[in-house]
């Protein structure tokens, strides 16, 4: 049995917690700023990739953004067309995505590994797996469609969100930093209170209580995953649970009642490895739940945290 003032210690502690709340509202904030005035800088979301830099400059940076890319040349006409198109759409998206430029002249490595038929083409790659988008200069209203698409995937099967656009410089990003108190400030630090005393039902509904007014509080949903995963294992006999996940590999019950205990152990690695496998192994609902617990898991230890994102790498490479 798990001691009620257990601490998470191991895995996140509270300032974490507040801390990557704080970034996120940080990062829509500008986003919606450098729409609103047009701010945005096209080199912070526009970019020319070769081959020597695309594991830094897309397959890393697909973890944290959806990454398109636009496999260009300078002969080709319906090229000159689509190109201003994205260009535009990406900073209207104020990072959502980022648009990565590749000359095929330049980079035929990389044109003949994407498979690249001909000219323009657009593809995407998030969480490390390429996505094949459309080919061709399609009209403005089709390449929209297909940009909703990609971010709505992107964040419901990886939870991946998009970045902000404005450096810590910026006088946009001064200005979000510098934004007066809100008014959950109170309600998250009497939930972050009761979170740390073991207070576990009580930091759940503050936390629902702040979620229920404002459902986008990013601070509070981290919260919540936090007082909810301590709620499912405090009771919970450990040796059972891990015979239970030992008996039963294929069982997506057993196996995500075993990652929680992970988890709250600080054996993160474990706990993603666990559920990826429980994904790789089922299919239809019980693959489902196992994706899912896993997307949970990681709002308890942060987007930003690099085993996160090597966990959503392991993860797209058992979907696609």
């Amino acid at each position: 049995m798990q001691p009620r003032n257990m601490s998470m210690s191991g895995v996140v502690d509270l300032a974490a917690v507040k801390a990557a709340g704080e970034a996120k509202q940080k990062a829509e904030k500008a986003r919606a700023e450098a729409a609103r005035t047009g701010g945005v800088a096209p080199t912070r979301l526009v970019f020319d990739v070769d081959e020597a830099g695309f594991q830094q400059d897309v397959l890393q940076r697909s973890t944290e953004v959806p990454v398109v890319i636009d496999f260009w040349a300078e002969w080709c006409e319906p090229c000159k067309q689509l190109s201003p198109i994205l260009e535009r759409l990406t900073r209207e998206y104020a990072g959502r995505f980022v648009l990565a430029k590749i000359d095929v002249d330049a980079n035929q490595m990389l044109f003949q590994q994407f498979g690249v038929q001909g000219i323009p083409a657009v593809f995407a790659v998030v969480a490390g797996q390429p996505v094949p988008l459309f080919q061709g200069a399609a009209p403005e209203a089709q390449i929209r469609q297909v940009l909703d698409q990609l971010i709505q995937a992107a964040e419901q099967q990886f939870g991946i969100v998009g970045v902000p656009v404005q450096d810590e410089g910026d006088e946009g990003a001064e200005a979000v930093a510098q934004q007066p108190a809100t008014p959950y400030d109170g309600a998250l630090a009497a939930a972050h209170e009761a979170l740390d005393a073991g207070d576990l039902g009580g930091a759940v509904q503050a936390y629902k209580n702040v979620l229920a007014d404002d459902p986008g509080n990013t601070e509070a949903k981290l919260g919540l995953a936090q007082a909810e995963l301590l709620s499912r294992v405090e009771g919970t006999d450990a040796q059972q649970v891990r015979k239970a996940a030992a008996d039963s590999p294929a069982d997506p019950a057993a196996q995500i009642a075993a990652a929680d205990l992970d988890l709250v152990g600080g054996h993160v690695e474990d706990a993603f490895g666990r559920l990826v496998e429980t994904v790789r192994r089922t299919v239809g609902e019980d693959r489902e739940a196992a994706r899912l617990h896993l997307l949970e898991l990681f709002e308890v230890i942060g987007a930003d945290d690099p085993r996160v994102v090597s966990a959503r790498g392991a993860l797209a490479r058992v979907l696609f």
